[in-house]
């Protein structure tokens, strides 16, 4: 049996698990995106004002710099460290590839529902904008690619080892609580960031986590997240309050603020708020009837 697929560790050992995990991995995230800032900026005082921009170049690097060190930080920490099996870190789960394409509409769904509520209550709207419609798709699919690293580091870094350690410690729920609260406040950072948008960002957070325990895993939960913010830079909404220009569509997003959320996106307003709660309600209805069914498969074959 391993550390934690079927049983229960204490608390203390999966904190200090937790915090061995997030230090290594934060610790090699900043070395390789300062070796990135050199190279690309030719100085590190030049580097790091530079890794300040938001550029397509600057989020595929530190997205892959994440990628990188919590991958090495799950290896050593998760494997090596807590004895953490693939199948314990959700990485095989069944119908990993059925559950990153049905995550990726699973996050496109509530996207355009929070987008759509912002058109009909909000007045939030779309304007023609220069470049064609295939500007558009080129540019829609070379923003989801450089979107992708930085939301599957963050699926290691919060609904990977930790969640697990945590959800053996204190139970899937109270763990998925825990880590999007975490997950909220790392996003402090963000330009134009409220308390309306630190609320949403861990309803996402919670939506995430039903998705981890979803049939594929990890990868389910990576194609929520990639497809909640993919969906908003296509419609040329802000991404936790980050601007992606998109040719073809202007995208305005009316207001009030608290109701829209304004230029932080629509995680910033009630909207989200709507849509992700009914996503994730949805979702862990879903889940908590596969676990149901799954018990039951093992009781009768026992």
């Amino acid at each position: 049996m391993t550390a934690t697929g079927t049983a229960r560790i204490s608390l203390s050992k999966a904190i200090g698990w937790t915090i061995a995990f997030v230090l290594l991995g934060t610790l090699l995230s900043v070395l390789i995106a300062l070796g990135y800032a050199l190279l690309a900026y030719g100085g590190l005082a030049a580097g790091v004002e530079g890794l300040r921009h938001t550029t397509p170049a600057n989020v595929l690097a530190q997205g892959m710099a994440g990628v990188v060190a919590f991958g090495a930080a799950t290896w050593a920490i998760g494997v090596r460290g807590a004895a953490l099996t693939p199948a314990d870190l959700r990485w095989r789960a069944g119908d990993e590839g059925r559950g990153a394409g049905w995550g990726l509409v699973g996050g496109a769904l509530p996207a355009g529902l929070a987008l759509a509520l912002g058109a009909l209550v909000g007045g939030a709207e779309w304007m023609p904008d220069g470049g064609t419609f295939g500007d558009w798709l080129g540019a829609v699919g070379v923003t989801s690619l450089v979107l992708a690293p930085a939301a599957f580091a963050e699926e290691l870094m919060f609904r990977g080892v930790p969640l697990v350690l945590l959800a053996a410690a204190i139970g899937r729920w109270p763990a998925a609580v825990l880590l999007s609260a975490a997950f909220a406040l790392a996003h402090l950072g963000n330009p134009g960031i409220g308390g309306l948008a630190l609320l949403n960002i861990g309803l996402a957070g919670i939506l995430l986590s039903a998705a981890f325990w979803a049939p594929g895993g990890l990868w389910t939960a990576f194609g929520v997240h990639l497809g909640w913010n993919a969906t908003l830079a296509a419609l040329d909404a802000p991404v936790s309050g980050l601007p992606f220009r998109i040719p073809f569509l202007d995208y305005d997003p009316g207001g009030p603020p608290w109701l829209t959320g304004g230029r932080f996106g629509p995680e910033g307003g009630l909207t989200a708020t709507l849509a992700l709660s009914l996503a994730t309600a949805a979702l862990a209805l879903a889940v908590g009837r596969s676990s149901r069914q799954q018990f039951r498969t093992h009781k009768e074959q026992a």
